[in-house]
C-alpha cells in the first residue's frame, strides 16, 4: 500500500524523523554495508584495521560486538513504532478490531520470513518455520497485544517477568538427556528445545538462533522498545528532558546487561538476558544521538540516504534477498575490473563490489521514496 508519511516534527508528533533514519541506519548493515565495512578494513591491512574489521563479524558464542547489536536494534525499533502507529492503542471497545489488525499483519510478516528462506520447497527439511523476520512478526504480535491490553506498569512487570524466568530456565531446569542446566552450544535447553520440537530446516543443524525459547527474551527486547516509545510520545517532556533519559536508560541498561552477564553471560545464539540488556541500553544511547541530531537540532541532511531506506526497510530487505545486490555488484565489478583494482592495491576490489551492493540498497530506497512509494507490511 502506498501513501505519504506523516511529516517529522521535533516533539511528540506521530513519526519521528530520527527512528525513521536509525532503522534505516540500521538496515543499511543488514543489507550489506557490513561487508563494505570489512573489506574496507581489510584492505588496510593492519593490526588496528582488523581489530575493527571483527566488529562487523558476529561474535563466535560470548561476548558482544558491534554486529551482534544489528538484529536487536531492529526489534527495538519495532517495539517503538508500535506506540507511535497511528491508533495503536484505541478505547477499551474499539481494541478488538485492532488486535485483528495485529495478528493480520504479524501473519503477513511471518509469511513474508518464510518466503524469505526458500518458502515452501520441501515442508519438512527445506522450510525454516523460524528465522530473522518470523522473530520479528512474533515479536510484534506479542509485544503490541499486551501494548494494546496492558497498561505501562504492566509492561515494565512483564518485561522483568520475562527476563528473570529465561534466566531461570537457561540456569536452573535440567536438559533432558543431558544433565545439569549449562550455557554450551549444544547442549543448553534451548537447544534442546529446538532439537525436539522445532521442525524443518534450523539454521545450525538442530538449533536456531532465532528459536523458540529465546523468542521469549526477544519478546522482552520489543516490549523495551514500546516502553521507549511511551516514554518519547509523553508530551510533558522536553526535548532536553528525553535526551537525558535515554542516555540515562541507555547507561543503565549497559550497566545491568554486564552485571548480568558475570551470572548470566552474554550470548546473542541465545538471545540471553544480559544480552537484551546490553543490546537494548545501546539502542536507547544511539536513538538519543539520532533523535537529538535530527529530531532536535533539525540536522537532518547527511541522513537522507538511511532515512530512504528506513522508510522501507522490509521491502528493500525482501529486494535485497531476491535480486541479490551482492551479487549483481560482482558481476559488474569482476574479471579485468577485479584485477586491475587488486593490482592498484590489495583488497580494493572488495571495496568497491561492497560499495556497489550498498549503492543498490540506497539507490533502491531513494527509488520509492522519491516516488512517495512506502510499503507497510
Amino acid at each position: 500500500m502506498a501513501h505519504s508519511p506523516t511529516s517529522a516534527v521535533s516533539g511528540t508528533s506521530s513519526r519521528l524523523a530520527g527512528l525513521d533514519a536509525l532503522r534505516g541506519f540500521d538496515m543499511f548493515w543488514i543489507c550489506g554495508a557490513d561487508a563494505f565495512g570489512h573489506a574496507f578494513l581489510k584492505a588496510a591491512n593492519g593490526p588496528v584495521s582488523h581489530a575493527l574489521a571483527e566488529q562487523f563479524e558476529h561474535v563466535a558464542w560470548q561476548g558482544f560486538r558491534f554486529y551482534d547489536l544489528i538484529f536487536p536494534l531492529f526489534v527495538f525499533i519495532s517495539g517503538i513504532s508500535i506506540v507511535l502507529s497511528r491508533n495503536a492503542k484505541p478505547p477499551a471497545g474499539d481494541r478488538g478490531q485492532a488486535f485483528l489488525g495485529i495478528a493480520k499483519r504479524a501473519g503477513l510478516l511471518y509469511l513474508l520470513g518464510v518466503f524469505f528462506y526458500r518458502g515452501y520447497s520441501g515442508w519438512e527439511n527445506d522450510i525454516r518455520y523460524l528465522g530473522v523476520l518470523q522473530r520479528i512478526a512474533l515479536c510484534y504480535f506479542s509485544a503490541a497485544t499486551l501494548h494494546l491490553f496492558l497498561s505501562p506498569r504492566a509492561l515494565k512487570v512483564t518485561v522483568v517477568g520475562i527476563l528473570l524466568g529465561y534466566w531461570g530456565l537457561m540456569t536452573l531446569v535440567p536438559v533432558p538427556g543431558v544433565g545439569p542446566a549449562n550455557l554450551q552450544p549444544d547442549t543448553n535447553l534451548a537447544h534442546w528445545v529446538d532439537a525436539h520440537f522445532l521442525g524443518g530446516k534450523k539454521w545450525n543443524g538442530a538449533h536456531d538462533p532465532e528459536g523458540l525459547l529465546s523468542t521469549l527474551p526477544a519478546i522482552a527486547s520489543c516490549l523495551l522498545g514500546v516502553l521507549t516509545g511511551l516514554f518519547l510520545k509523553d508530551p510533558s517532556r522536553t526535548a532536553a528532558q528525553r535526551l537525558t533519559g535515554l542516555t540515562t536508560a541507555g547507561l543503565a541498561l549497559l550497566a545491568t546487561g554486564h552485571l548480568w552477564g558475570t551470572a548470566f553471560p552474554i550470548i546473542k545464539n541465545l538471545w540471553t538476558s544480559s544480552y537484551v540488556c546490553v543490546a537494548a541500553g545501546w539502542s536507547c544511547l544511539i536513538l538519543a544521538l539520532f533523535h537529538g541530531l535530527i529530531d532536535v537540532k533539525g540536522w537532518s541532511g547527511w541522513a537522507k540516504p538511511f532515512t530512504w531506506i528506513g522508510m522501507n526497510s522490509i521491502a528493500i530487505y525482501l529486494a535485497s534477498n531476491l535480486a541479490d545486490f551482492g551479487k549483481l555488484a560482482r558481476r559488474l565489478t569482476g574479471g579485468e575490473i577485479t584485477t586491475l583494482l587488486e593490482g592498484l592495491h590489495p583488497g580494493t576490489a572488495g571495496v568497491v563490489t561492497a560499495f556497489v551492493s550498498v549503492g543498490f540498497c540506497i539507490w533502491l530506497g531513494w527509488l520509492l521514496h522519491g516516488r512517495r512509494i512506502f510499503l507497510r507490511v
